[in-house]
């Protein structure tokens, strides 16, 4: 999964992929000073894992992970080359979902650069660089699909749609709330992997005093909350410089840490949370001597498909899949204990793959 992150400079966009991925991102109180798009490849906390490993004695135990992509601070007029972010906004064109980081505090230290705090303003900012850019990209296929489009029946009907879609985002709508029923036309559309046609997640940034309530009794959270609820976004609370801190701890001393705090996860296992919500995915677990790994798959997947996940062939030669779930396995203390009590399923090709199952796959090549 690769999440990019947006947001206008100083919002906490820097100081958050720093926390996320330990990267050292350069961070620092005035606009622009991300001038490189920073990847960090960020393991996904699963403690199911742990506990099968140790149970496994498993040589090697493998989290799932995401790549976070952090960009440049959009300002208006990114899109046209003001600023730097114009430069980067095609290094988020790959990713699944956008992380877009909003200011939710007032400090007077930490300069913002409209001059005040408002989320809401600061999300429009951004969706119109957005947009900006989604057209720029439809354009140039506009021209180019134009030149063929009288002699091909083909070309016209994609540049029928490419000027509605065109016309829908210059009414200053997302191309996400761009409805389409044709197949062919759903497949042009994924092909032009629009900004805007990518799911959000808002990461709506707080000071210490708010982490405790999760932002309740902050007004502007509120705001964001209720306009995430329109277009069908996630929102998590955090507070971006606790999370740099809680990024420098080991495991004991972060739980202890949160504890303190009044807070059960971390802003990183709450952004996972709203990402695997928001694209529809969920891990299955394989467990043995060697390896307890685990597979970030779509919910709905079938078993021939999760074991494609593992190599090629598992899913060519896919023949049946040995499934338990990983509660079950752990209270037994093994795969023998529970084929015993009759916990673990002989799965064949309609099986639909759930969140915690445990597979061992048998396929023949």
């Amino acid at each position: 999964m690769k999440l990019g992150i947006v947001g206008l400079p100083n919002v906490g966009k820097s100081t958050l992929f720093n926390s996320l991925t330990k990267a050292g991102a350069e961070s620092a109180n005035y606009p622009f000073c991300t001038i490189d798009p920073n990847v960090g490849i960020v393991p996904v906390p699963d403690e199911r894992l742990k506990l099968l490993g140790d149970m496994y004695h498993s040589k090697k135990v493998t989290n799932a992970v995401i790549e976070f992509v952090d960009i440049a601070g959009l300002v208006k007029g990114a899109s046209k080359g003001e600023g730097l972010g114009n430069q980067f906004l095609s290094n988020i064109r790959e990713v699944d979902a956008i992380v877009h980081v909003v200011r939710c505090f007032e400090d007077a230290n930490v300069v913002h650069v409209d001059g005040s705090v408002d989320p809401l303003r600061d999300i429009e900012t951004i969706n119109l660089e957005l947009i900006f850019s989604d057209i720029e990209i439809l354009e140039r296929r506009i021209a180019k699909t134009a030149k063929g489009a009288r002699m091909d029946k083909t070309l016209a009907k994609e540049l029928n749609l490419l000027e509605r879609v065109k016309a829908h985002l210059e009414k200053g709508e997302l191309a996400i709330t761009f409805e389409i029923d044709d197949e062919d036309e759903q497949a042009w559309f994924a092909e032009y992997n629009l900004l805007t046609a990518k799911p959000v997640i808002f990461a709506a940034n707080v000071s210490e005093d708010d982490l405790a309530d999760d932002g309740a009794s902050n007004g502007q959270v509120e705001k964001v909350r209720e306009y995430a609820a329109k277009q069908g976004s996630e929102v998590f609370v955090i507070c971006a410089q606790i999370e740099q801190e809680i990024a420098e701890l080991d495991d004991d001393e972060k739980a202890m840490f949160l504890e303190d705090l009044g807070l059960k996860e971390s802003g990183l296992e709450k952004l996972i949370k709203a990402s695997y919500k928001l694209l529809g995915l969920i891990s299955y677990l394989t467990a043995g001597e060697d390896e307890t790994r685990a597979w970030t798959i779509k919910v709905g997947t079938k078993a021939p498909q999760a074991a494609g996940k593992i190599h090629s062939d598992f899913e060519r030669g896919f023949i049946k899949a040995e499934v338990v779930n990983y509660k079950d396995l752990l209270e037994l203390g093994s795969l023998a204990a529970a084929r015993e009590k009759g916990l673990v399923g002989m799965e064949g090709k309609d099986y639909v793959v759930q969140d915690g199952d445990v597979i061992l796959f048998r396929f023949n090549v």
